[in-house]
């Protein structure tokens, strides 16, 4: 049995640019921050941080540069791709990113990094007291479009 599955909680380090693949397939790529806190044998605090390159395809590519922004917070769902090319000069190049099968975006907060030009809206209730889909909605992928997208589509 084979599981290639990747969960992450973070938030975003870069401004998200929605890009259009040959096909005119909406795709995007952005980075996401996570951060791991731990005490050594010293009793010292000790913390680092871990970056990840993600890719949106379709519409949650769509939604995400339309919701997110650097600093949001988002939870993404995935499996890991590891891609290799030649530059101009010839020389080798590799990396592994998270294709991204599921998205959740984090509270929406004035402080969240939402791009939004509304002011938030209450929907009849306090703003201690939020509801469970104003806080974060969820975005499914249909399985099927995995199979539509070539590495040549690719616009970076």
């Amino acid at each position: 049995m084979n599981l290639n599955k990747v969960f992450i909680i973070g938030r975003i380090t870069n401004d998200i640019v929605l890009k259009a693949t040959s096909t005119n397939q909406a795709v995007t790529s952005f980075n996401v921050a996570t951060n791991r806190v731990w005490t050594d044998k010293s009793g010292q605090k000790q913390e680092e941080a871990e970056f990840h390159t993600v890719v949106v395809w379709g519409r949650q590519a769509e939604l995400a540069s339309q919701f997110l922004s650097k600093g949001s917070l988002v939870l993404i769902e995935g499996r890991l791709k590891t891609r290799s090319w030649k530059d101009a000069n010839n020389q080798n190049h590799k990396v592994t990113e998270i294709i991204c099968e599921r998205m959740q975006f984090g509270p929406k907060s004035q402080n969240s990094g939402f791009k939004s030009s509304q002011p938030p809206q209450s929907y009849g209730k306090s703003k201690s007291e939020p509801t469970a889909e104003e806080d974060i909605p969820q975005i499914s992928m249909d399985e099927s479009l995995e199979d539509e997208i070539k590495p040549e589509d690719l616009p970076f």
